[in-house]
């Protein structure tokens, strides 16, 4: 698909209407379909100022060619849908590009990457009301916890309220649940066994009610030990990709660790976004297809 800024522009500028208009008249689907599986691609990162794949820093800046990426992506047979911010999932509706699929919100994009408050990740995003209103499918929140930063409190506390928020809508919400730290003035993810296991434990128990929610987790570094840490809780989870790295091979063992996580009970499935849009070897096509393969 070509996509022409000038043409999104002129409806934006003119009929910014249009956007409702798409969103009431979008043809939905189950959130788990035929194949029982899940399969998301995954495009909220810029929104949090997170635009690096790989080496390439400011990969993901150019919206045309990330939007053309996902029409790919969102065409190939297993993919069921995307998640992603208010501006590209309009962008995707005002091309016609997400009827038919599952279309998850993302909620908190408030904790800029590299900001003094990258922790204090508030709700800039979709709320549960803008979820229900443009008849999305559900939403996501990230939820990263530095027992040193007083900051992942306040994200806790307001992604308890969301769960909430969303649960009396009736509407999935997928938590991505992080132990954290900061080295050297930057935010890492710890994804040893015990804090993934952790991370699980405190997401599980968010909110006054558990009904609508989904974990998204990382594999571990050691995927063998994927299996005890899935013992955690019985909600269902989703893996999570990432960035795999900048060479087919980091490629390749992603997809190697993937592959062994997805036999695991509560695993329904992939929610992936810089390593299928923009692979390290091969076309986007080639990269999707290999990751519906392992479901």
């Amino acid at each position: 698909m070509s996509i022409s800024v000038s043409d999104l522009v002129t409806v934006r500028s003119r009929h910014p209407e249009a956007i409702a208009e798409a969103a009431a008249r979008r043809v939905r689907r189950p959130l788990i379909g035929d194949s029982g599986r899940l399969m998301i691609v995954a495009a909220d990162h810029p929104a949090r100022g997170s635009l690096a794949v790989g080496g390439h820093k400011l990969a993901m800046a150019n919206r045309v060619d990330l939007l053309e990426r996902l029409c790919v992506a969102l065409s190939r047979p297993g993919v069921d849908g995307v998640l992603a911010t208010a501006d590209i999932l309009e962008d995707l509706l005002l091309l016609g590009a997400l009827d038919g699929k599952v279309v998850m919100g993302s909620m908190n994009r408030g904790g800029l990457a590299g900001a003094s408050f990258e922790l204090d990740d508030r709700f800039t995003g979709h709320r549960p009301q803008d979820i229900e209103r443009l008849r999305f499918d559900a939403g996501k929140l990230l939820l990263r916890i530095d027992y040193e930063d007083a900051g992942s409190l306040t994200t806790m506390v307001t992604a308890a309220r969301a769960i909430d928020d969303m649960a009396e809508r009736r509407l999935p919400v997928f938590v991505e649940p992080f132990i954290s730290r900061r080295t050297g003035g930057k935010v890492v993810n710890d994804l040893s066994a015990e804090a993934v296991t952790k991370s699980i434990a405190i997401a599980s128990g968010l909110a006054g009610t558990s009904a609508y929610t989904w974990l998204k987790v990382p594999v571990t570094e050691d995927a063998d030990e994927m299996a005890a840490v899935m013992e955690t809780s019985t909600l269902p989870a989703v893996l999570l990709g990432g960035d795999v790295g900048k060479s087919p091979q980091d490629q390749e063992e992603a997809y190697e660790k993937w592959r062994k996580a997805l036999g695991l009970p509560t695993v329904q499935g992939l929610v992936v976004g810089r390593s299928l849009l923009y692979p390290a070897e091969g076309s986007v096509e080639t990269a999707v297809d290999t990751a519906v393969g392992l479901l």
